[in-house]
């Protein structure tokens, strides 16, 4: 899903700066870093997309942590590039039903509940009205986008489903929207998981018409890493907002039990860290990956303290973070720090074609301070540090 383009004149890290101290969190001084690369963006140089959505939902966290305000500003103003005093976003397109438009409702809803602003609740019931005509699978699932006919991706969950839980809860939605939410998890699971491994294949294609799915079950041929950390952050970011009496809610709390004793068994023993290509540790070409670590650190971490999830996961996520800071935290002068080694865009299918194959996820190349990183790590910072 990751073929939505970055920003586009971003600078790539942090050396000198004047942001924060050496002293401060992590969480403090790469929010910091995050707010002087994304300085001078906006709508010319950035895109409605998800990419930006998961920074600022970073953002979010670390202003309700530190109540330092100029992470609130930031997250307003990178909003408020996009939408009009009534609430409409010129550069969304409805009608290319892509959940990755999805993701920064999140944001939307966020400064709606801060500031009561109608512009704010018009903006998320724009992005609301999607998923009402959203092209779906015969059985019910979300195609990922309108170009990608009859697909599942891992990667769609997180980008719908905690907004649309959010929103539902909210404005008051039906108990059958928590249905569907749930079958959404019920559904991608139930056709992408390997029974031997306990870890989801990246997508899954209803049609058996994609090069890259298996001609009998649909299933691409991959765990890919970030892929399956954008579904474990979707579950426990939408348990947020799940009634706690749903008779749906268990269901999800069991796919996320599956899910952390997978995880958990494809840690690396060395670094405890997680690989591109999660069970190819060691093969030629894979790769240790900084936003996949981080996003199992924050789901699993969170699981445990939410009490979804027994606290053996917790020493995994401790693990995991000692492992983040050692690999793929990198000083920078003036206190500024730079998070290292995050997979650039990868997908299924498009143009030119990707075949999901080991090789392919070990071909594409890793860069310093992604917003898909960054984001991440800000949860997962946070997760271990306060809470």
């Amino acid at each position: 899903m990751d073929s939505t383009p970055a920003a586009r004149s971003k600078p790539q890290s942090i050396g000198s700066t004047s942001i924060g101290t050496q002293h401060a969190p992590l969480w403090v001084r790469l929010a910091d870093t995050a707010l002087q690369l994304w300085n001078s963006s906006g709508p010319d140089e950035e895109i409605w997309n998800y990419h930006r959505g998961t920074l600022l939902y970073g953002i979010q966290k670390v202003w309700l942590a530190s109540g330092d305000i100029k992470y609130f500003n930031f997250l307003q103003s990178k909003t408020d590039a996009f939408l009009t005093e009534n609430g409409s976003i010129p550069s969304y397109k409805l009608q290319h039903y892509s959940l990755d438009a999805i993701r920064s409702g999140v944001n939307v809803l966020f400064l709606y509940k801060h500031t009561q602003q109608e512009k704010y609740r018009a903006a998320a019931a724009l992005l609301r009205e999607q998923l009402t005509y959203h092209p779906r699978t015969h059985e019910g699932g979300y195609w990922h986008k309108l170009i990608y006919p009859w697909q599942m991706w891992l990667d769609g969950l997180f980008m719908a489903q905690p907004f649309r839980a959010e929103y539902a809860l909210e404005f008051k939605e039906t108990s059958d929207v928590f249905d569907d939410i749930a079958m959404q998890f019920m559904w991608m699971e139930k056709n992408t998981r390997d029974n031997n491994t306990g870890l989801l294949y990246h997508g899954w294609d209803e049609s058996r018409q994609q090069a890259w799915a298996d001609p009998v079950t649909g299933r691409s041929s991959a765990f890919w890493g970030r892929a399956l950390g954008w579904y474990a952050m979707a579950l426990v970011d939408t348990l947020d907002f799940f009634p706690p009496h749903h008779p749906r809610r268990d269901d999800l709390l069991q796919i996320l039990q599956r899910l952390a004793t997978a995880i958990a068994r494809v840690q690396d023993p060395l670094s405890s860290l997680w690989w591109q290509v999660l069970d190819q540790g060691g093969r030629e070409g894979n790769y240790l990956e900084s936003s996949a670590s981080c996003m199992f650190v924050y789901a699993l971490g969170k699981g445990v303290h939410k009490g979804y999830l027994s606290s053996h996961y917790l020493v995994v996520a401790k693990l995991g973070y000692e492992g983040i800071k050692t690999k793929f935290i990198q000083e920078g002068s003036d206190g500024g720090i730079n998070l290292t080694d995050t997979v650039a865009n990868v997908g299924l299918g498009g143009d030119p074609y990707q075949h999901g194959t080991h090789e392919h996820y070990f071909s594409v190349k890793v860069v310093t301070n992604d917003a898909r990183g960054i984001g991440p790590f800000l949860l997962a910072s946070l997760e271990l540090e306060t809470t």
